[in-house]
C-alpha cells in the first residue's frame, strides 16, 4: 500500500498521504489550509507538477519521463510482497533506469543491502544519520551545501 507526497506551497510543508491502493492521480486538499496540493518525489512516489516550485525545478530528471515510469511501475508495485526487501529494491533499480535518476552513495549502499534480502530496519539503523543528510536523487550533496531551506514535514500519515 503506498505513501504519497504532497507539498503545499501556502504552508510550505511536507504532507505524507497513505492509499489503500495505487492512485496516481489523486492531489488532497492541504490538511492545514485547504489548499490544492503538489505531488512531490519521494523515494518511492512521484511529484506532478515539477515546474511549479524552485525545489521541484532543481530536480535534475525529467518530469515526462519521472511519470511515464511510474505509471509503468504501478502495476508492478501493487503485486509486490511488502516484507521482500528483494522487491523493493529492483522496483527502485528499474525506476532509476527507466527515468536516468542518479542515487547518491548512501541510497546505492542501502540498495545493495536490500537486494541482499537484509532488513530495512536495519539497514536504517545504520544508514540513517547518512540517507538523512544526503540529497538522494544528488550524489555528493548534502543539506547542508543547499542554500535555500527546505520545506516543513509533517510527521503526520493522512489517509487519501
Amino acid at each position: 500500500m503506498p505513501i504519497y507526497e504532497f507539498y503545499c506551497t501556502a504552508c510550505d510543508t511536507i504532507f505524507s498521504f497513505f492509499s489503500r491502493s495505487v492512485n496516481t492521480t489523486a492531489a488532497p486538499p492541504c490538511p492545514r489550509c485547504s489548499a490544492q496540493l503538489e505531488r512531490r518525489m519521494s523515494l518511492f512516489a512521484c511529484i506532478g507538477k515539477a515546474g511549479e516550485s524552485d525545489e521541484a525545478a532543481d530536480m535534475p530528471f525529467d518530469e515526462v519521463r519521472l511519470t511515464a515510469a511510474m505509471d509503468k511501475l504501478a502495476a508492478e508495485a501493487e503485486g509486490m510482497n511488502e516484507e521482500d526487501p528483494r522487491q523493493a529494491a529492483n522496483l527502485m533499480r528499474k525506476f532509476t533506469e527507466m527515468t536516468g535518476v542518479k542515487l547518491g552513495d548512501g541510497m546505492q549502499e542501502a540498495l545493495r543491502r536490500m537486494e541482499t534480502g537484509e532488513d530495512p530496519d536495519s539497514i536504517e539503523a545504520d544508514l540513517g544519520d547518512v540517507l538523512e543528510q544526503e540529497d538522494p536523487f544528488a550524489p555528493g550533496s548534502s543539506r547542508a551545501q543547499q542554500r535555500r531551506t527546505k520545506p516543513r514535514r509533517d510527521e503526520t500519515l493522512y489517509e487519501l
